[in-house]
């Protein structure tokens, strides 16, 4: 988790493959993406992380990245102010991390589980995405999350590049048919990467 990492926007990493260290998980049909939050940090002879309480300040008196994000999505429930916008990368496989979109963090809150509380955060895609690439307002059609499955299929088709000009950085799932004209994303044939330039440049084509 990382609050604020570049200007306004927030980071977050999630993985949804079994065995993961988080309990990261989807919902709503893919409309949903309920993030848990961190462990305290593993310390020689100290407790297990998984048994401890994840933390919302240190001892300090200062807010974790914990407590950073839920203080946002408090003052967005309250009305103080928009959501944090969060962007999101997802591990597709061991060293792969896929960019998610950029997402709209709406709730936060704790969760006990049978040893101890963690943290869980709502976030929702943004219905306004905003382009840290070429610096402007851009709406995409992005309103359903990718299944893993499905990236890990286009990843290995695509080779890991951009389908357009072989880029291998900022990659991005990109709806050949838009899921808001019925495009599906359950299925790999309707995906496929395309890196930031051209996944912005084909949208502003899209009437």
């Amino acid at each position: 988790m990382n609050f604020r990492l570049r200007a306004s926007t927030s980071v977050i990493p999630v993985s949804l493959r079994r065995g993961a260290p988080y309990a990261d998980r989807i919902e709503d049909d893919g409309k949903t993406l309920l993030y848990e939050g961190h462990d305290v940090a593993r310390k020689t002879g100290g407790p297990n992380p998984k048994t401890v309480n994840q933390p919302r300040t240190l001892p300090s008196g200062k807010l974790t990245q914990n407590g950073l994000f839920f203080e946002a999505a408090r003052r967005t429930k309250q009305g103080e102010s928009s959501p944090e916008l969060v962007k999101v990368y997802e591990k597709i496989r061991d060293g792969v991390w896929a960019y998610a979109g950029l997402f709209d963090l709406l709730d936060a809150w704790e969760e006990k589980t049978a040893r101890r509380k963690v943290f869980k955060f709502k976030l929702v895609p943004s219905a306004n995405a905003v382009s840290a690439e070429l610096g402007r307002a851009q709406e995409l059609p992005h309103n359903r999350l990718i299944p893993t499955a499905v990236k890990v299929e286009v990843w290995k088709r695509d080779k890991g590049k951009c389908v357009m000009c072989g880029s291998k950085d900022n990659l991005h799932f990109d709806h050949d048919v838009p899921y808001s004209r019925g495009g599906s994303s359950l299925l790999a044939k309707n995906i496929q990467l395309l890196c930031a330039r051209h996944n912005l440049q084909k949208h502003d084509k899209i009437i």
